[in-house]
């Protein structure tokens, strides 16, 4: 016997990895992921040192951003219903496509207008390889015994991936800007996208099956006994093959309309109140990354950006490899709240810090602590409430809406660094995560009365 419900392991994490094919989808995702972290700043750094503006830096990184989250829950439907293997092969090309286009561009120094366009062009080309890789966790997991608790791992495990992926994405991203090229770092993650996709969509035997829509057709036999009662049949074989056709015609009339199609996931009740939550305390990540790179290149030190960032994800990183062993009791939405609590303090105690970086990178790794639970909480939250078969659209709407808080957080932040200073700007992030409390509080509150 093999799998991972005969293993006798102690670490939930080496379970996880003992079911077939679970390594290669997982690390193939995780390559693909690269340009979550990399492309949103390298599009700040690169505006920023070829024009000099933080307003057009960050608006147009906020473009990019708004563009791919309007339409990621619509290829999460597409995967869902259709298969990974079929739209992904096809979504991928398309996308590296629009990458490339979008990197030669500001290598050739297009106008703005015509950039602009390119990357709004190229956000509209992208998907969510993270809720592809967690609906493949599910699949994988829905017939083991302990399937709930491996999942709550899961789910973890990939938030740190994440973090992972954001500790090494500003790091590489300032490395390639300041010491390569200011435009290298839009390359690295197209073929980082390019290479780690094809690998994802070639693996078979983990890709969750496609939405088979049921139709209920009558039995040949049922037809041929109603046939054969018709008015004016007296038992001829072949009025019975006669009435046939006509048979064969409702079955494609039913076919095309009683198929079974799954509602949107937005239509679940409690998903909406979680992705108000998620847009608002998202706001935080990108005001502060670009509050960070104005404070650094302002102390001349813009070369270690992507180092003093990382100190936040390796905070997250951390926090999510401790909450993925562990079972916490009581309700998600209860710890979504205290995890937003928490991470205010750490936001305000960036502002108190933000001249001293080697206390600041102390404070990011203390409020990084909660990132990752918080994003894990929110994804269980949603495997709750939505069903199987609109588990990646569900799952690409929390992204998306993150995706667009971030917009909105770094076209504040750029606004707000023209007009003002970079302390002013790193009070943001403090006060956009505070006004997602109350609002995971009525969500808290919804929830329990449902």
């Amino acid at each position: 016997m093999s799998g991972a419900a005969t293993v006798r392991v102690r670490s939930p994490y080496a379970r996880l990895f003992h079911i077939p094919g679970a390594k290669a989808f997982c690390v193939s995702g995780a390559v693909a992921r690269l340009p979550i972290s990399m492309m949103s700043l390298g599009i700040v750094l690169a505006l920023n040192h070829l024009y000099d503006n933080w307003t057009v830096a960050g608006t147009m990184s906020a473009a990019y951003v708004f563009a791919l989250s309007c339409v990621t829950p619509f290829y999460a439907r597409l995967f869902d219903r259709f298969g990974q293997r079929r739209v992904g092969r096809v979504a991928l090309a398309v996308q590296v496509v629009a990458m490339l286009s979008f990197a030669f561009g500001a290598l050739l120094r297009v106008p703005i207008p015509l950039l602009f366009a390119l990357a709004i062009v190229m956000g509209l080309t992208q998907f969510s390889f993270g809720a592809l890789v967690r609906t493949r966790w599910a699949y994988a997991l829905r017939e083991d015994r302990d399937g709930e608790a491996l999942l709550n791992t899961a789910y973890a495990m990939e938030a740190a991936i994440d973090e992972v992926v954001f500790i090494l994405g500003p790091i590489l991203a300032a490395w390639l800007a300041t010491s390569v090229h200011p435009v290298s770092q839009l390359f690295v993650p197209t073929i980082a996208c390019g290479v780690g996709g094809a690998v994802f969509f070639s693996l078979k035997s983990t890709q969750p099956p496609a939405i088979i829509e049921t139709v209920h057709v009558p039995a040949a036999t049922r037809a041929s006994e109603t046939a054969a009662d018709a008015p004016g049949h007296d038992g001829d074989p072949s009025a019975v093959s006669s009435a046939a056709p006509a048979t064969d015609g409702l079955s494609l009339r039913q076919l095309r309309h009683q198929g079974a199609k799954p509602k949107s996931a937005l239509l679940y009740g409690g998903v909406l109140p979680l992705l108000v939550v998620f847009l608002v305390f998202n706001m935080s990540f990108t005001s502060f990354d670009v509050s960070i790179t104005a404070t650094m290149k302002a102390m001349g030190l813009e070369s270690l950006l992507g180092l003093q960032l990382a100190m936040f994800a390796l905070g997250s990183c951390v926090g999510a490899v401790v909450f993925g062993s562990r079972r916490m009791r009581g309700s998600h939405w209860g710890h979504m709240v205290l995890f937003l609590c928490l991470l205010t303090i750490g936001y305000v105690g960036f502002r108190l810090s933000m001249d001293h970086l080697l206390v600041l990178g102390l404070v990011e790794i203390l409020a990084g602590l909660v990132v990752s639970p918080l994003f894990t909480t929110g994804n269980l939250i949603v495997k709750d409430i939505v069903p199987e078969e609109s588990l990646t659209e569900g799952l690409s709407w929390v992204s998306t809406a993150g995706t667009v808080g971030t917009s909105i957080g770094s076209s504040a932040a750029g606004i707000v660094l023209d007009a003002a200073t970079p302390h002013v700007a790193m009070f943001l992030p403090a006060l956009f995560t505070a006004c997602a409390v109350p609002l995971a509080l009525l969500g808290w509150v919804l929830a329990r009365r449902r």
